[in-house]
């Protein structure tokens, strides 16, 4: 199992990290709205990480997904063949999640990149992880579970979370705004560290990344105008402050 970490955010509010990736678990009385799932083989540290906030698989009302990349979706149909839980995210994201197109950087890419500091030790961790197996959530028995979210939330969810379009990293990539507790789940749209970075703080992931770098450069002034105060990204760690000022270091370092 990947190393874990579950810090709380806000009431009800959990962030979990593995090693190479996070997810969120939402709470509202005995419901858990999980969000992401990380690799395949991180199944079972997202089990823990429910136990450890005192829920089990089976109190999972739903899974939202930010994006369907394989680093978010892996545990995505164990939960739906297991426990018959419902997968949600946005219309185009549920085709990319179905495996009907392939956003993901291809890895004639990652090779051309294989001097940078730490690609080798990363690309070695989460191919053990399950990063090479094809995701596809409609891969769980042949159980096709991906279906929209209604864009203009929130969801009746637990967590109450409003889908925030964000495409960019992905076509139909969705960040979730969390307005009670001023809290920004932004999956891959806005992180604060990765393997391959050497910086610690609000940041976008390495252009190579990105299906359309212009569009997730735009996005940032979508966050910017969000009343947030709580980051949650995909990787790195919980960022508390001001969004505007996260958006204009992300900018910033990308400009330099």
């Amino acid at each position: 199992m990947t190393a874990l970490d579950v810090v709380t955010a806000a009431d009800g509010v959990h962030l979990a990290t593995g090693q190479d990736a996070n997810w969120i678990l939402l709470t509202d009385g005995d419901g858990v709205t999980l969000v992401d799932t990380g690799y395949p083989r991180y199944v079972g540290a997202v089990l823990e990480s429910l136990r450890r906030i005192g829920r089990r698989p089976e109190d999972v009302r739903a899974i939202l997904l930010t994006h369907a990349h394989i680093d978010h979706i892996g545990g995505a149909a164990h939960f739906a063949s297991t426990y018959g839980t419902p997968v949600l995210t946005s219309d185009t994201e549920a085709r990319h999640a179905r495996r009907e197109y392939l956003e993901q950087t291809p890895p004639s890419v990652l090779l051309s990149h294989v001097a940078t500091r730490g690609m080798i030790p990363w690309s070695l961790r989460i191919v053990r992880a399950g990063a090479l197996q094809r995701g596809a959530v409609g891969d769980a028995d042949g159980f096709d579970a991906v279906t929209g979210v209604d864009p203009d939330g929130p969801l009746d969810l637990p967590g109450s979370p409003t889908p925030i379009a964000s495409p960019g990293h992905t076509s139909g990539h969705t960040a979730y705004l969390l307005r009670d507790t001023g809290v920004l789940i932004s999956g891959d749209a806005l992180v604060t560290a990765h393997a391959l970075s050497r910086d610690v703080g609000p940041q976008l992931l390495p252009p190579m990344f990105a299906h359309d770098a212009p569009a997730e450069f735009a996005v940032l002034d979508v966050f910017a105008d969000l009343a947030v105060d709580t980051l949650l990204p995909g990787h790195g760690p919980m960022h508390r402050g001001e969004i505007g000022a996260a958006v204009a270091r992300a900018q910033d370092l990308r400009d330099a």
